[in-house]
Formats: C-alpha cells, structure tokens, sequence
C-alpha cells in the first residue's frame, strides 16, 4: 500500500491520467491525496471531477481556492473572467452530482504526522486549531444554508484571521488562511504576494519560514504556490510545480518522499 499526495491538477486531465499510470496506482490498495484545485485554467475540468469522483475512497481530497470559485460560480455568487475554463461543469449534465461531491469534500485532511491544507497555516495556529477551524467551515459547506459562506468568500474584502470573529466573517477568515496563505508576517496578517520567495515583499516572509510558528510538529502537505514548485523538507512537502503552467505535475510517495513527475500533457 503507498499513499502519493498530487499537487495542483487544474484541469489537466491527460496529464493526471499519465502521472496515475506513472505511478502504477492500485485503488484496492493505493491511496492518492489531491491537494486542491482540481479545476480551472487548464482544458478539462470537468473530466477531472468524474475521475476524483469515481476513484471514491481512493481518493482523498482538499478544497483550493480554484474549487471553491467554481461553487460560487454556480450559485450566481461570481462572474467568470476571461482565463477561467469551468464552462464544460456548469453546464454538464451531471452538474449538480459533481457539484455536491466537490462542496462536501473537506478543507483539511490530518492523518497521523500529516496534515494537507490546499494553501498553509498561520504561524499562531497549532494542527489541532487548524483541524477545529476548517472542521466548522466543512460542516456549514455540507449543511443546506451553504450558500452563506460562498456569498461571503467573494463580496467585500475578507477580514485578516482574529480569535475574536464570529460568524460568517471567522468562516471566511478561516478559508482564506487555509486557501490563499503563501507569505504572512509573523504575527498572521496575509499578503497577496504570489511570485518567487526570493522576491517577498518586505515584512513578509513564506509562511513556513516564520521560525515560531506552532505546526512544525507536523508535516504539513500543500500545493496553491506554483512560483515556490516542489519543496520537500522534514516538516513540509509543497506540491504545485505549474502543471497548468505548462510545467510538471506532482505526486510524491509518502512513505519514502520520492517524487514522481510528468511534463504537463493536455496542449
């Protein structure tokens, strides 16, 4: 048995489809952990959707950012813009089946010395607030007034993490940590920095850089950062090495870290 945590797919479906044969995966035995982002930019989300989907307990899945966009789409609560490439979900005709499965996926996923989030953690969050944080956003996505939070996600800015939120603003805080994160400063408040850690605005630093943060007794899985690529230390494997980017597409082997890659395949 081998678990293979695979980053930022996006889409690329014939490149997902060559990294599972890579991979030799066996779904009576094997696991795989997808990371989030499994839709949009690339050319075939919806072929990505119901291949996760029919993979069912051999799959495990964390929402990105990416996903959660597409169920705000379709609830009329985001417009698309000219780079998304969702329109083959929205109007397929098992929408609303794959639409379900992807809102009751989780924001997190801990199993023994991992945790998988899509993006990263505040260095003030342990493993077991971040577990009780995503764990109260997943229920409201699962419940039938999960409209609530997807209308928040995307009107008006969202308030930088405090422990004194309440309500829908503590939920949407919670989901921008865990889906946007990549620079911080050390006492929690986000950038919208996206490009190479070398270039890191001032007062920032990488999220797992900040030398007091409360999660490194764990190793924490993500992808979301496409300019940082494949990192792999004691406590963190990064994951999203641009496939949709025109790059490569990432598993790495839990067990004994090694990295399997293929060239991005859907031109």
């Amino acid at each position: 048995m081998a678990t293979y945590a695979i980053g930022d797919v996006q889409g690329c479906l014939a490149s997902l489809r060559r990294l599972i044969d890579l991979l030799r995966f066996d779904p009576g035995s094997d696991r795989l952990w997808f990371v989030g982002d499994l839709v949009n930019r690339g050319p075939d989300s919806l072929g990505v959707l119901r291949l996760i989907k029919h993979l069912g307990s051999s799959a495990r899945v964390v929402l990105g950012n990416h996903d959660l966009f597409l169920l705000a789409v379709a609830e009329g609560f985001a417009r698309l813009r000219p780079k998304d490439t969702i329109h083959d979900v929205l109007t397929a005709t098992d929408r609303d089946e794959l639409l379900t499965w992807l809102r009751r996926q989780p924001l997190h996923h801990h199993d023994g010395e991992y945790l998988m989030v899509h993006a990263g953690l505040l260095p003030q969050w342990t493993v077991t607030d971040t577990v009780h944080f995503a764990q109260a956003v997943e229920t409201v996505l699962a419940e039938p007034d999960y409209r609530t939070v997807l209308q928040r996600l995307f009107h008006d800015p969202i308030p930088e993490w405090s422990p004194s939120l309440t309500g829908i603003d503590r939920l949407a805080s919670i989901v921008r940590v865990l889906t946007r994160l990549r620079t911080c400063t050390p006492t929690g408040a986000m950038s919208d920095f996206s490009g190479t850690p070398d270039k890191t605005p001032a007062g920032f630093l990488p999220w797992f850089d900040i030398s007091n943060r409360l999660s490194t007794d764990t190793t924490i899985i993500t992808g979301h950062w496409a300019a940082l690529g494949l990192r792999l230390t004691f406590n963190h494997v990064a994951i999203d090495s641009g496939c949709v980017w025109g790059k490569q597409l990432t598993a790495v082997r839990l067990e004994d870290r090694t990295v399997f890659q293929v060239e991005y395949a859907d031109r």
